[in-house]
């Protein structure tokens, strides 16, 4: 198979996303999580929403900013008791490419703006694309856990991966 090189890649930013998380966000979304959030369309994407309100969820597809950490590409993900697993079987933030994707409810939308359910990341994401999520085709039945499944105590760590308070 031949190689291609592709020596610049570049993504237009389409939005921004506002949430009112400035210094901790959690880890995944949580539905029903206090605060505003809202993704602003730039204008000139705006008609690019049309019809999207008939969605009940959306993927988000944003660019993670503010990483400061340096790649690695064995992490240890903070809830699972220092299993150390590659950077592409993990959630990690800090990735080869900082593009994060999250799965959110769509309240509505008003001109360019969505409201949606929480969002995981800091006020101020920009928004690289948006995506509707489709019953039949983005939901897996015989989807499983991967490593997770072979971990003690499956339950409780489920809780911390899908960012749910729960008494320790």
């Amino acid at each position: 198979m031949e190689n291609i090189s592709i020596e610049n890649i570049k993504f237009q930013q389409v939005g921004i996303i506002r949430t009112p998380y400035t210094k901790n966000a959690p880890y995944q979304p949580v539905d029903e999580d206090d605060g505003e959030f809202r993704i602003t369309i730039d204008p000139q994407y705006s008609d690019g929403l049309y019809k999207l309100d008939g969605f009940l969820f959306i993927y988000v597809i944003y660019h993670i900013h503010q990483i400061k950490q340096d790649l690695s590409m064995i992490v240890s993900p903070s809830w699972a008791n220092g299993v150390e697993v590659g950077v592409f079987a993990s959630r990690s933030p800090v990735r080869p490419n900082p593009i994060g994707i999250s799965v959110v409810r769509v309240k509505r939308i008003m001109n360019n703006e969505i409201f949606t359910s929480g969002l995981d990341v800091f006020d101020g994401t920009p928004v690289l694309d948006i995506k509707p999520y489709i019953k039949d085709l983005d939901a897996k039945s015989d989807a499983n856990n991967g490593w997770i499944d072979d971990m003690d105590d499956q339950e409780h760590l489920l809780l911390h991966i899908k960012g749910i308070p729960h008494d320790y």
